[in-house]
């Protein structure tokens, strides 16, 4: 069966299926008679939120209304119950006198500790056209025994608006910090529609758009602006009920602290590196707090880069990302760097140095002895076999030699030669390759 859902526990919205505009046959006159009796039926119910905030178990939002759905689809909205007393509270039952209200994300019995919350999913499935209010009663073990959550919605041959998009999540927000989506409203009908108010179920949601009482001919639409501002951290659950629309849009987001970046280590040495070589250390970015959000990092040395991770990069509090710190001499010498990384953490830009050597690449080089009486050897480089220049300043008594002015990148062929004591100098020996890094 089509329907609307808010999934994944409230952090996001999906639409599983669409409600289709249609044209209704009620006069005008039967509809307005309709919506009237709907608002004073619902203020009606009202006082069930005032008497709910003295549980221990409360709800937010404190009452669902879920405006006109079309009979066999079904709309779902999210609840956050939440244990405010100190002592932990056990649900045993909930019950719905009407079938049309249903709930479920409760496994019966529940057990929740102090200031412990969880999520419910409340879904409305009208069978038939008409107004249906209900109470969802949950049986506890604390407060009254009773705990009662007002329902309300309509069932109808089609709905009168449009919602584009059906649902809003925010997401996650910074407490004190403003996220705002947009939905655009649209007159399903042949006639016109008047909407006259908009009406917010949940803590920290806000709308904003044209001046009300509005008028919308057939097939017009407006945007309305929502934006949600987190005042405490966890996951918020509401609505906006579009009056003179019959229209509920759900909504969720989840508010959270903002966290602290740290890098460890603070510092890392490379000590030396061979020119042309890549070294490379690990190290650890960590959200302590509430979660961190890094936008980018930057190196401000070209020998020194970051590896293995990528930018934006949010980190939930305590966990912790490994990432690379990378060192890739391009001259002899010293060299160092900083390396910082820009997050909406408490410091904002955390931040690890690095240091290093370049050193120029070493051949060593060793060969036979000489079967005959020599005083000493001469060595040969080139870059092509038998085209050599001798490196080595004076006689090599021994039998190894280190080359330490071999370019990086370059292919070089190496031949040794004997000198006896008369000073005659042998033919060249068989050449060795060497790729030099």
């Amino acid at each position: 069966m089509p329907h609307r859902h808010l999934g994944d526990r409230g952090e996001k919205f999906q639409t599983a299926g669409m409600r289709l505009p249609q044209s209704s046959t009620q006069p005008v006159s039967i509809r307005v008679v309709f919506l009237i009796s709907m608002v004073a039926v619902l203020s009606a119910a009202l006082p069930f939120r005032a008497s709910a905030a003295t549980q221990p178990l409360t709800f937010s939002p404190a009452l669902l209304r879920f405006g006109t759905v079309a009979v066999g689809e079904m709309e779902t909205q999210l609840v956050v119950l939440t244990n405010t007393d100190q002592s932990s509270a056990t649900i045993s039952a909930v019950s719905v006198s009407s079938a049309e209200f249903s709930v479920s994300g409760l496994s019966l019995p529940a057990t929740l500790a102090a200031g412990e919350s969880v999520t419910l999913d409340v879904t409305f499935t009208p069978t038939t056209t008409g107004w249906t209010g209900e109470q969802v009663t949950f049986t506890t073990n604390i407060g009254s025994g009773k705990l009662e959550l007002p329902v309300a919605g309509t069932g109808a041959s089609a709905e009168p608006m449009t919602a584009n998009p059906s649902s809003l999540s925010f997401g996650q927000v910074v407490v004190g910090k403003s996220a705002t989506l947009s939905i655009t409203l649209t007159n399903a009908t042949r006639w016109k529609e008047t909407l006259t108010a908009f009406q917010i179920e949940g803590s920290g949601f806000s709308v904003a758009g044209p001046t009300l009482p509005v008028t919308l001919t057939s097939g017009e639409g407006i945007t309305v602006s929502v934006t949600f501002t987190p005042t405490a951290t966890g996951l918020t659950a509401g609505s906006v009920f579009v009056s003179g629309g019959a229209l509920n849009i759900p909504m969720s987001g989840t508010g959270t602290a903002i966290g602290q970046l740290s890098v460890a280590p603070t510092s890392v040495s490379f000590g030396s590196v061979v020119l042309g070589t890549t070294a490379s250390e690990p190290s650890t970015l960590s959200a302590s707090g509430g979660s961190v959000t890094i936008t980018s990092g930057s190196s401000n040395g070209s020998q020194f880069g970051i590896g293995g991770v990528s930018f934006p990069l949010t980190i939930s509090a305590g966990q912790s990302v490994p990432f690379n710190v990378t060192f890739t001499p391009q001259a002899t010498g010293s060299a160092s760097a900083t390396l910082s990384f820009v997050s909406n953490g408490t410091n904002s830009n955390a931040q690890e140095s690095a240091s290093g050597t370049g050193a120029a690449p070493v051949v060593a080089l060793s060969w036979s002895p000489s079967t005959s009486q020599v005083s000493g050897y001469n060595v040969y480089r080139g870059t092509v076999v038998n085209s050599y220049s001798k490196i080595n300043p004076t006689l090599d008594a021994s039998t190894t030699y280190t080359d330490k002015t071999a370019t990086p990148g370059v292919t070089y062929y190496y031949a040794a030669t004997s000198v006896n004591s008369s000073g005659e100098e042998s033919t060249y020996s068989s050449p060795i390759e060497v790729q030099v890094p």
